[in-house]
Order: C-alpha cells, then sequence, then structure tokens
C-alpha cells in the first residue's frame, strides 16, 4: 500500500518570513535560499490572489496544482500559512494541515521559550509532527 508522498512542509509567519521548514523528499532538496524564496513567493501570491479575486471576502489561494506536485495552504486567522508540497492526486490534505496547525497551537505558541515571529526550535514540535506524518498519515490521508 503506497502512501501519499509529502514532499515538503513551510510554515510562514504573517509578515511572510519563514519560520519552518521541513524537507521529507531525498530527491531535489532545496538549500536554505531556496526554501526562503519559495516562502516570500507563495506569501506574496497568497496576498495578491486576494486582493485581485472577483469573489468577496476571498482568502488567498488554498490550492495549486502543477503536473508534478500540488501545494495546499493553510492560513490560520492570525495570519500564520501552513502549506505542503505534496504528490498530485493526494487527499484530505486540508485535514493534514489542520493538525499540523493543532500541532504548532499546542507545542510551539504554548512554549514559554518561544518567541512570536521567530524560527521554530521545538524538539516537541519536531517529535509530534514527524509522528503525525509517518504514523498516523494512513489515517488522514484515507490510504
Amino acid at each position: 500500500m503506497a502512501l501519499a508522498a509529502i514532499y515538503s512542509l513551510f510554515i510562514i509567519n504573517k509578515s511572510g518570513g519563514l519560520i519552518y521548514y521541513k524537507d521529507y523528499c531525498s530527491a531535489g532538496r532545496m538549500d536554505t535560499n531556496d526554501s526562503l524564496r519559495l516562502a516570500s513567493l507563495w506569501h506574496s501570491m497568497h496576498a495578491i490572489s486576494q486582493q485581485l479575486s472577483p469573489i468577496p471576502g476571498c482568502t488567498g489561494i488554498d490550492l495549486l496544482q502543477a503536473h508534478n506536485f500540488n501545494l495546499h495552504c493553510f492560513q490560520s486567522l492570525t495570519g500564520t500559512k501552513i502549506f505542503v508540497v505534496c504528490e498530485t492526486g493526494a487527499q484530505n490534505m486540508e485535514t493534514l494541515l489542520k493538525v499540523i496547525y493543532e500541532l504548532y497551537t499546542d507545542f510551539v505558541l504554548k512554549n514559554p521559550f518561544y518567541e512570536m515571529e521567530m524560527p521554530i526550535r521545538c524538539e516537541l514540535f519536531d517529535l509530534n509532527l514527524a509522528q503525525v506524518i509517518q504514523k498516523d498519515r494512513v489515517a488522514l490521508l484515507g490510504r
């Protein structure tokens, strides 16, 4: 039984700065500068799409479909964006993003040593995120 491949995970603060990046794919790894550029580009495209949308109340791009990958995005009410780059056709990624956001609120925002809008360096977040991505991926993605 093949699992859906999650290639990478990004968390961007409300001002567009990359505060967390995790690569789950060995092929085509990005260096630090590429991941910063991608996060900044996504933040800008998300903001522009809100302004250009003909639909009132549009919150930005939730899904970008490409030939070789999909990019799913979740934006919290505070403006923090979590997005994953995954294989095409991956199901229930919105659920995965919400679970990741719950981990972010539980293990990062409630950490008394974490400074808001700064890069995430929290071991409990990393451990629980790895469990969600690896162990519970089958249940979350419906495969």
